[in-house]
């Protein structure tokens, strides 16, 4: 039976539910705090939240069996160490899933599956791969700004965060541009549920079993018209290697794809989006990039580190080890809050302050965990930069000045990869 998320708050205080951003009390003990994370309410502004989670303690326990890590040191031992595995992901956080009906992802593998499987697909996305694609994600920008400012008024998600990376990966796997809109459709769906199930309710939990199947179908069907007509797209080199047979099953074939458009595009919308989000709130910052354009580059990472689209990682020992201060036994896990560590004062001057100074050349900052590290480190991080950097540079190019037509925009229920739901916004050339 799926446990609601009713069911994770029962007993908590009734002010736990109370949205960050509205300035009303948020509770000072673990257990509160824990429930108010867990709590829709809180997505508009969750650091205030983190902020009190970090001062309570390193580690807190979670209504899923996992410690939440707060701390930027404690993260960083937890996600740059191969001992912490992340093939337990789909065990621990959704026990309501049946595993024969979920693909073979690479996320969810360690070494050598993960090693056979990422190297398979790295060569796509290599920092000069994805230089070459420059002038195409250009001209998508040029169009997509094109109807941005006839239109004046819209929803900037729709408009750009949606279309600019969904097109992008779907071009390199190779899908027709009539499928991206049932593609984002299911992809939508498959982004909720990589929440622990116990936070999902029954109709988000029914919808992500419905896209799976649904989308394993179009690939296999996609993947078989690619063996008749060939190609020079990723989806076409990696299906000549399924049918070689000793590389690459065609589970995993059918995993990596769904793997590579989720998180070629879900993460990248959230970056557009809270990015755009967090420069119309600090105009100064905007200015300052309109007057010293080769800021743009660092200022990515900035927005990476200020407002991430992944707001946590998960990780379970494979031996004994030690963080926090607590030892944990192998099959253990451990949940690495990395949109809080990436605002941990002992780790980042004025953490709170969007600063697109701050990874300039030399700076000396911390490096931000919004990529993760170690042999997990997001495979599409030069691809997300490359879309965010030109993004950035045609927005500040083209359009004269830029508004919020709403103080308080509305947030996807996502706890994971967390964004915004619409961001409606005037752009005037």
């Amino acid at each position: 039976m799926a446990v609601t998320t009713d069911s994770v708050f029962a007993g908590a205080d009734a002010g736990t539910g109370v949205a960050a951003d509205h300035g009303k009390p948020l509770p000072d003990q673990a257990p509160d705090l824990l429930a108010a994370l867990f709590d829709p309410a809180n997505r508009p502004n969750p650091y205030p939240l983190y902020a009190r989670l970090r001062a309570a303690g390193r580690l807190h326990e979670t209504p899923f069996g996992l410690r939440v890590a707060t701390r930027h040191d404690d993260c960083v031992a937890v996600l740059s160490n191969q001992s912490w595995g992340h093939d337990q992901e789909a065990h621990q956080l959704h026990p309501t899933l049946p595993a024969e009906e979920f693909p073979a992802t690479f996320l969810w593998m360690e070494p050598p599956d993960h090693t056979r499987l990422r190297g398979l697909v790295s060569k796509a996305f290599t920092p000069g791969r994805v230089a070459d694609l420059r002038p195409r994600i250009t001209a998508l920008v040029d169009d997509l700004l094109d109807t941005a400012l006839r239109a004046g008024e819209f929803d900037l998600i729709e408009t750009i965060a949606y279309p600019l990376p969904l097109t992008i990966i779907c071009e390199i796997l190779g899908v027709p541009a009539a499928d991206h809109g049932i593609i984002q459709i299911w992809s939508q769906a498959l982004a909720r549920a990589f929440d622990p199930d116990v936070l999902m309710s029954p109709e988000a939990l029914a919808e992500r079993n419905d896209a799976i199947p649904e989308f394993l179908a179009y690939f296999r069907a996609l993947v078989a018209r690619s063996r008749r007509s060939g190609g020079d797209d990723l989806l076409s080199a990696l299906a000549a290697v399924e049918e070689q047979g000793d590389r690459l099953t065609e589970d995993e074939l059918l995993g990596t794809c769904v793997t590579l458009l989720i998180a070629g595009h879900e993460t990248t919308v959230n970056l557009v989006g809270n990015g755009a989000l967090a420069l119309l709130r600090n105009p100064d910052q905007t200015a300052l990039l309109r007057d010293e354009p080769d800021l743009i580059r660092p200022a990515v990472d900035e927005l990476l580190r200020y407002d991430s689209p992944i707001h946590l990682n998960t990780r379970a020992a494979t031996r004994e080890m030690t963080v926090g201060g607590r030892t944990f036994s192998p099959g253990e896990g451990v949940v690495a809050l990395i949109a809080c560590a990436n605002r941990d004062p002992e780790a980042f001057d004025d953490p709170d302050r969007l600063d697109v100074r701050r990874y300039v050349a030399g700076s000396g900052a911390s490096r931000h965990l919004s990529f993760s590290l170690g042999h997990h480190y997001c495979l599409g991080a030069p691809l997300a930069l490359l879309e965010m950097e030109i993004f950035l540079a045609g927005f500040l190019h083209r359009v004269r000045s830029a508004e919020l037509l709403v103080d308080s925009p509305p947030y996807k229920s996502n706890l994971l990869i967390r964004g915004l739901a619409e961001l409606p916004v005037r752009f005037r050339g």
